[in-house]
């Protein structure tokens, strides 16, 4: 159940947007086994006046943000850090671009289904990967 933000800071199409979100998606369901119907995933485009880039990046950068639930491995993480960067890629943006955050919250901290805590719900999928 991962809640994703790409964020960006110069327009792009509707359709780069879409390929940068399947791509996100594709990503995730190659390193973490998410399911095909979970893709919570926002693409938020800043005015370049609003957000400073690192240095070394150019007008192509993106910082992916995922909030996801606790028990992925390091090697999964791993592996999703590298399977954004590579469907990225293949999107038409370069790897050197790319910024990748995970935020792991426990499942008492995720509402879903109506109000009710994670915790306390069969999510259908494995976290431990």
């Amino acid at each position: 159940m991962p809640i994703c933000f790409i964020h960006a800071h110069r327009p792009r199409s509707d359709t780069e947007v879409q390929s940068l979100m399947s791509a996100l998606h594709q990503a995730m369901q190659a390193a973490l086994g998410v399911p095909d119907d979970d893709h919570d995933i926002r693409y938020v485009e800043h005015r370049a006046a609003h957000c400073r880039v690192p240095g070394g990046k150019s007008d192509d950068y993106l910082l992916v943000i995922v909030h996801l639930f606790p028990g992925r491995s390091i090697a999964a993480k791993r592996a999703l850090y590298q399977a954004i960067v590579q469907r990225f890629a293949e999107a038409g943006t370069p790897a050197g671009e790319v910024n990748i955050l995970l935020q792991v919250a426990p499942l008492e901290d995720f509402g879903l289904r109506s109000g009710q805590a994670a915790c306390d719900l069969d999510l259908g999928f494995k976290l431990d990967v």
